[in-house]
């Protein structure tokens, strides 16, 4: 009776833990030649802030370039494909002085003279007692 047990719990444990079976199935969405075209811009004169992206893909080949303005002042120009022959390559350059970052603002700040009253405080502290805990050593 044991036995038998043993060989349906193994046989359980076999099926359990069989190679998943591989589906065929159609997928509605798959675009087997994909293409897109995409860009944006940033140009914010207050801050500064001054970047710049577009990308186009037309199957498996990508395209594109993005920069944008370095601590320095420099522009950082990225240009860079990708296809499944040459992988991902990027060609990185920088174009010094290219953008003026904005001119750094002081602050202007009037302060009103503040009136403030403190009331006297009185602090009572309890009596503090500490007792060690009594140790005893028997040996």
């Amino acid at each position: 009776m044991a036995f038998s047990k043993v060989v349906i719990l193994a046989a359980a444990l076999a099926c359990a833990f069989a190679a998943p079976q591989l589906i065929a199935r159609e997928d509605a969405e798959y675009d087997p030649n994909p293409s897109y075209d995409f860009n944006y811009s940033v140009n914010d004169p207050l801050t500064g802030d001054s970047k710049s992206q577009y990308e186009s893909r037309q199957g498996d080949v990508v395209q594109g370039s993005y920069s944008l303005i370095e601590a320095d002042g420099s522009r950082r120009v990225v240009d860079y494909t990708a296809d499944p022959v040459n992988g991902f390559n990027a060609a990185v350059h920088k174009e010094a002085g290219a953008v003026v970052a904005a001119p750094a603002r002081a602050a202007v700040v009037a302060h009103a003279p503040v009136a403030v009253a403190h009331a006297p405080v009185a602090v009572a502290h309890a009596p503090f007692a500490y007792h060690a805990p009594a140790v005893a050593y028997h040996y």
